[in-house]
């Protein structure tokens, strides 16, 4: 496949949410995305926007993000075009962010593919990468969504899976199968049916799509939702007209993730496809696979931090340090300590998941003041 920028796509990255299990180094006026947890000296917005530029031309990306992340966005990202950041005066899920990209995009461009890649996941290898998502176009201008799943590397029971049905047969997507259909994030003994069954995927959150037949499958399944999105997007680019539409419209559509909206009913009906990723892939939903990422899957302490100040005796895990202050751990395992100057979380590997009922538990105590 050739390397060139591909000529009908346009990449969509959709920069919201808090990531609240990452709570309190992530928060709503510093969200997940705007941290490098990888070490790589930059964002993991610019990590994405690094990724998608070869494959679109950084011209055809845009960035559905709020609007109190339009600065931050904008200093990452000094290459987007103003035309090209999609602002939301609030989260209103996945539905609604990728469907606002799909309506501006197909009225200035009707035919026009669109990919959309989470603005908070790490992707290694990125020619493999770059090849599923060539497949995946290919795929989508027959006419089909288009999903990459990842192979699993574990049972994981904090993903969503994909089963993959037979081949589908499309020049240039020499690796495409049909959708069977979405499954939930599974119980522990499930997973593991899952993994020893190889049909089984994870789900990545990746869709390619040709944007009128996204926006055809809403109209169907979220008529309301849809008619909302055409009305914001007939008046997008006009800019007297765009923040009364926004202020008036956005607050009013239904919350709803894409992978209901849109996903599921596209395989009931056999229009969902999928390419499987050969790539390192994480969504770095929480501490334990942030300390995972970090420490490469060994058993050792991991410390993210300018200038950080631990010390370690026997103990691994990860240590996150926003502070310098001294830090000190002492025959433990799995450890999970997060040092802001506001907020110390204390937790394992184990409870990580459990983060966010911290956050929840703040917000009903009215401390908004450390979210």
């Amino acid at each position: 496949m050739a390397d060139s920028a591909i000529d009908d796509f346009y990449a969509v990255i959709p920069a919201g949410g808090i990531g609240s299990r990452l709570w309190p180094l992530s928060r709503a006026d510093a969200p997940k995305f705007l941290h490098d947890l990888t070490g790589s000296g930059q964002t993991l917005l610019r990590d994405t926007w690094d990724r998608l530029a070869p494959l679109s031309g950084e011209e055809r990306i845009a960035v559905v993000t709020g609007r109190a992340h339009r600065a931050a966005v904008e200093r990452e990202l000094p290459g987007v075009p103003d035309h090209n950041v999609f602002l939301e005066s609030e989260p209103r899920d996945s539905s609604a962010a990728i469907g606002l990209a799909a309506a501006i995009l197909v009225r200035r461009e009707p035919d026009v593919i669109i990919g959309s890649f989470a603005a908070d996941h790490v992707i290694r290898q990125t020619r493999q990468f770059e090849f599923a998502v060539r497949q995946a176009v290919a795929v989508a201008r027959e006419g089909y969504i288009c999903t990459i799943g990842i192979q699993p590397s574990e049972a994981s029971v904090g993903f969503g899976y994909i089963k993959q049905a037979g081949e589908l047969i499309v020049d240039g997507a020499p690796e495409a199968y049909m959708v069977e259909r979405f499954v939930e994030k599974p119980d522990l003994d499930t997973a593991k049916q899952y993994f020893e069954d190889r049909a089984y995927l994870w789900n990545a959150g990746m869709f390619i799509t040709r944007a009128d037949v996204l926006l055809a499958e809403l109209a169907v399944n979220e008529p309301e939702l849809h008619a909302g999105l055409l009305e914001l997007a007939e008046a997008w680019d006009d800019r007297d007209r765009r923040g009364p539409a926004v202020d008036r419209l956005w607050p009013s559509l239904k919350k709803i993730a894409i992978d209901y909206s849109v996903a599921e009913p596209a395989a009931e009906k056999g229009r969902l496809a999928v390419i499987p990723g050969h790539f390192d892939w994480d969504d770095v939903g929480d501490f334990a696979s942030l300390s995972k990422l970090n420490s490469h899957g060994r058993n050792e302490l991991a410390i993210l931090g300018e200038d950080a100040r631990v010390l370690a005796d026997a103990s691994s895990g990860i240590v996150v340090t926003q502070t310098k202050r001294v830090i000190s751990l002492i025959g433990v395992r799995d450890i999970v300590v997060v040092d802001t100057p506001d907020a110390l979380l204390v937790t394992t590997a184990e409870n990580a998941q459990r983060v966010k009922g911290v956050v929840d538990a703040l917000k009903l105590t009215g401390r908004g003041d450390v979210l």
